[in-house]
């Protein structure tokens, strides 16, 4: 930003003007020019593409300490520019005037002893960012992920009654073995108990497969859609 004769009467936010570009769609970029003294200031804005651009209100005074909003459009253009690059440019002209004053074209003619700031403005053109999935997208992805999550406690369910079935005959197998153990010799009690040991440990393995039985994962909540302003036509 360029600021030409005396101390700043206004400041701009942005300082550059930005265009989601899109072809055969007007585009619009918004200004907000401030006014930071206890002086009544006129601003004008201009360009070096007035056929390309609408600018509202281009002309104005502006209350001590206070703001004007100015929207720049960029009419409907029909092809993309090289490399995205654009080399339109803006000027916001200032100066001091008396309360009720209207602005014409001596307002910021050059006088001895008139100040005229004068601030540059660069345009830049952007890609718009890709819109939000719909409600019907969001639909179809909770529905998929219902089917998966389903599917997934099913199976586990199945694998569950497996390895407590499982559990239950060896148990009964071990109960045989005990039987045979008590009409038997010591040599056969002791290959019993070892028998009986490892398929202790397998029964204690498989009840712990049991006991966990599946938790059903709550679905996340469907991302919230953006909101937006209207856009006003000029």
């Amino acid at each position: 930003m360029t600021s030409l004769g005396g101390n700043r009467l206004i400041t701009l936010d942005p300082e550059e003007l930005k265009f989601e570009f899109e072809l055969d769609k007007p585009m619009y970029s918004d200004m907000r020019v401030s006014n930071i003294t206890d002086k009544h200031v006129a601003f004008k804005v201009k360009t070096t593409s007035p056929k390309k651009y609408f600018v509202r209100p281009n002309t104005g005074v502006i209350q001590p300490w206070e703001a004007s909003m100015i929207r720049v459009t960029l009419q409907a253009q029909h092809e993309y520019p090289p490399d995205m690059q654009c080399k339109d440019k803006f000027l916001v002209q200032s100066t001091a005037v008396a309360p009720h004053t209207d602005v014409d074209q001596n307002t910021f003619s050059k006088e001895p002893g008139k100040t005229i700031e004068e601030y540059k403005l660069k345009v830049t053109y952007v890609l718009p960012t890709p819109a939000h999935q719909g409600p019907s997208d969001d639909h179809n992805v909770k529905q998929n992920f219902d089917a998966t999550s389903n599917q997934a406690i099913q199976d586990a369910r199945a694998s569950r009654d497996a390895a407590r079935k499982e559990a239950d005959k060896l148990k009964q197998e071990l109960e045989m073995l005990k039987r045979k153990s008590s009409t038997s010799d010591a040599g056969f009690s002791m290959k019993v108990a070892i028998v009986a040991g490892v398929i202790g440990i397998m029964v204690g393995f498989l009840l712990n497969l049991v006991m966990s039985s599946p938790h059903e994962t709550p679905l996340p909540p469907p991302p919230a859609a953006p909101t937006s302003m209207p856009t006003t036509q000029e």
